[in-house]
């Protein structure tokens, strides 16, 4: 009998939405009931490329936009093989931020188009689900620490959400919005349920192309 596959899922969102807190909170409560489960976030800032991007987010380098694309993009694929090992294995991957990231926060500024933006990425592995925490920049702009990296101002994030809706409205990959206006533990709840409908989709399937 082949393998089941793990599920590739991500979550997206602007800055503050509680991506990380829920991912953590996904990955806890896969181990539990004793599922295979990995997380990934991205950037990742522990490679070679990804400490270029961290230097440029922390405001402490500067780099051309199309060259910072470019990079966010080289990061997630120098995790490909990696990715690919684990959900063939059966392992289920958690990923906070992922290409639809890199698209919305580039498009987000000025002359640069959603489909230059999404060049780059066409090919890496689909995710079987994206959770969309949707939250408005004004409200996160409230939380903590809102402001210490380099594209957390709510003029720029409001442009980013726009970004990500139309990333939405292209049908090509499977979106679930949650309300993440909501308590942690209901936000987790929402996203548990809507995961393990993923996961079980996603077991007999082959591994899709993002925006192919």
């Amino acid at each position: 009998m082949a393998c089941k596959r793990g599920a590739l899922i991500v979550l997206e969102g602007v800055d503050r939405a509680g991506k990380t807190t829920q991912c953590t909170k996904l990955v806890e409560s896969f181990r539990e009931v004793g599922r295979a489960v990995h997380l990934l976030r991205f950037p990742d800032r522990t490679t070679t490329i990804g400490k270029l991007i961290s230097s440029y987010l922390e405001n402490k380098s500067d780099l051309e936009d199309h060259t910072v694309h470019l990079l966010f993009s080289a990061n997630r694929w120098e995790l490909v093989p990696l990715m690919k090992k684990k959900l063939e294995e059966g392992t289920t991957l958690i990923i906070d931020r992922y290409a639809f990231s890199g698209v919305a926060f580039t498009s987000a500024k000025p002359d640069f188009s959603i489909e230059w933006c999404k060049a780059p990425d066409v090919g890496l592995p689909k995710p079987d689900l994206v959770l969309y925490l949707q939250l408005s920049p004004a409200a996160a702009a409230q939380r903590g620490e809102f402001g210490t990296e380099r594209y957390e101002t709510s003029s720029f994030q409001q442009r980013v959400q726009g970004r990500f809706e139309q990333l939405m409205d292209e049908n090509s990959v499977n979106w679930q919005v949650v309300d993440a206006s909501q308590s942690i533990d209901e936000v987790h709840d929402n996203i548990k349920r809507l995961s393990l409908s993923a996961l079980t989709a996603a077991e007999h399937q082959p591994i899709a192309e993002l925006w192919r």
